[in-house]
């Protein structure tokens, strides 16, 4: 028994009538976001990044060479208001990881670029992020971790539709 299954029975006490099985999914998911995301947080934090400085980083880092987006681009990705997007970029610029330049296709518009180190931090941050993932994925087997994969993929496109 865990604290969710706790949580759960004293629900099914106090109010019987409820229907409590997604409680019990839905608050795993997110205990487990959270334990995960705390400890790949940790991780960051040695490389001087936060994770959303992170998934700014990434987003550049996957989108390939030049490693460039305009900020529009960046914040739809990230689903973030474009207030939200400039602090994150006033801190990588600062700490030099992207710079911020003209678009040249658009005079009123910027692209917002990773640097060298920009991307020696996202790909050595990329490697410690999935190490802290499977750390704590390994202790499933490898079919449960499959099956798992397949039932959470099936329960996003049925929460998404």
């Amino acid at each position: 028994m865990d604290d969710v299954d706790r949580i759960v029975a004293q629900w099914g006490r106090e109010r019987p009538e409820l229907r409590t099985d997604a409680m019990a999914v839905f608050g795993r998911i997110y205990r487990l976001a959270r334990v995960v995301g705390d400890r790949q947080e940790k991780v960051y934090s040695g490389l001087g990044i936060n994770r959303g400085e992170f998934d700014v980083l990434a987003t550049l880092r996957r989108a390939g060479e030049p490693f460039q987006l305009s900020p529009k681009a960046l914040s739809a990705s990230l689903m973030l208001t474009t207030g939200g997007m400039t602090g994150r970029l006033d801190r990588l610029e600062r700490a030099g990881l992207v710079t911020r330049s003209p678009d040249p296709a658009d005079r009123r518009g910027l692209v917002i670029t990773l640097t060298g180190r920009g991307r020696e931090v996202i790909d050595e941050a990329v490697v410690v992020g999935l190490d802290a993932q499977r750390e704590v994925l390994e202790r499933l087997p490898e079919a449960s971790r499959r099956r798992l994969s397949a039932l959470l993929r099936d329960l996003l496109a049925a929460a998404e539709a």
